[in-house]
C-alpha cells in the first residue's frame, strides 16, 4: 500500500508541476525536476510549458479569425465563417449593452480575451496523459497544457486588464479625478481617510477577482480529471475502469459549459470594470 500511495503521489504531483526554467541551486540555470527545486528558483523562472501552449494558442487564433476575415464573403457564408461572425456579434452585442461609451479598442479587446481564455480552457478536454506521455518520450521531463490552471498566466491577464482599468481611469478623470474618487466616495469628505480603505479594497479586488476565479475554477477542473484518471491506472479492476470512463465523459461534457462560462465572464468583466473607469461624474 505504501508503494502505490506514493505512485499516486507521483503521479498527481508530475501532472500539476509545469516545465520550470531557471536558477538551480547550484548557481546553473536549467530545468526543474522538482516542484520543491522550481519553488527555489524563486521570481526569475519562467513556465516553458504555459508560456508555450498560451503563445501558441493565441496565435492560433489570429490565425483563424485572420483567415476569416480575409476570405469573408457577402453571399452564403461557410460553417467557419458562420461562426466566426456569430461568435464576432454576439460579444459586439454583449459590449454595446455594458459599455456605453466611444472606444474602438473594448470590443475586440472582449473577443480576443473570450476566444483566447476558451481556446486555453479547452486544452483541459484533451485526456491527460496523451501529451505529457509525447513530451516524456522525447525527454521532456514535465508538460502542462492548460495554461489556465497556471496562476502566472491567469494573474498576468488580470494584472493587463487591471494596467487598463488605471490608464483609463486617469486619462477620462484626470490624476485628481481618479485620487478623488478614492478619496471621497462612498462617504463624505471627512472621511477620507476610511474612503481610501474601502476605494482601495475594491480596486485592488477587480485583478484578483479576474485572476484568482478564472485559475481556481480550471484548476479545480484539472484535478478532478487527475483523480478520475487515476482509475484507470496501476491495473485496477475493469468495473472501476469501466466507472472512470462514465466519470470521464460525464465530467467533461459539464466541463465545457465550465471553460465556455470562465472565459465569458473574464470577457465581460474587463468591460464592465472598464465602463466603471470611463465614467466620469457627469455619467453617474
Amino acid at each position: 500500500m505504501a508503494g502505490e500511495a506514493a505512485t499516486t503521489q507521483e503521479y498527481i504531483e508530475h501532472h500539476l508541476q509545469n516545465l520550470t526554467y531557471g536558477q538551480l541551486p547550484d548557481g546553473s540555470w536549467g530545468f526543474a525536476h522538482s516542484a520543491a527545486e522550481a519553488g527555489q528558483m524563486g521570481f526569475w523562472s519562467i513556465n516553458v510549458d504555459s508560456m508555450v501552449w498560451s503563445i501558441g494558442l493565441g496565435l492560433l487564433f489570429c490565425f483563424i479569425f485572420g483567415s476569416v476575415a480575409k476570405k469573408a464573403t457577402s453571399g452564403v457564408p461557410g460553417g467557419l465563417q458562420n461562426f466566426v461572425e456569430s461568435v464576432v456579434d454576439f460579444l459586439d452585442d454583449i459590449v454595446a449593452s455594458i459599455f456605453s461609451h466611444n472606444n474602438p479598442l473594448i470590443a475586440p479587446l472582449a473577443l480576443t480575451i473570450f476566444v483566447w481564455v476558451f481556446l486555453m480552457n479547452l486544452m483541459d478536454l484533451v485526456p491527460i496523459d496523451w501529451i505529457p506521455s509525447l513530451a516524456t518520450a522525447v525527454g521532456i521531463s514535465h508538460m502542462k497544457i492548460v495554461p489556465t490552471t497556471d496562476l502566472n498566466i491567469t494573474m498576468s491577464m488580470a494584472l493587463s486588464v487591471f494596467a487598463l482599468i488605471l490608464y483609463y481611469s486617469i486619462k477620462c478623470k484626470g490624476l485628481g479625478g481618479f485620487l478623488g474618487e478614492l478619496a471621497f466616495h462612498p462617504f463624505p469628505k471627512i472621511a477620507a481617510p476610511l474612503n481610501l480603505v474601502l476605494e482601495g479594497v475594491t480596486l485592488i479586488a477587480k485583478p484578483l477577482s479576474l485572476g484568482l476565479r478564472l485559475f481556481g475554477n480550471m484548476y479545480a477542473g484539472e484535478m478532478v480529471f487527475i483523480l478520475i484518471a487515476l482509475m484507470f491506472s496501476g491495473g485496477v479492476f475493469t468495473v472501476l475502469s469501466l466507472g472512470g470512463g462514465f466519470l470521464q465523459f460525464g465530467w467533461a461534457v459539464f466541463h465545457v459549459l465550465i471553460i465556455t462560462l470562465q472565459a465569458f465572464i473574464f470577457a465581460v468583466l474587463t468591460v464592465v470594470y472598464l465602463a466603471q473607469a470611463h465614467d466620469t461624474e457627469e455619467d453617474h
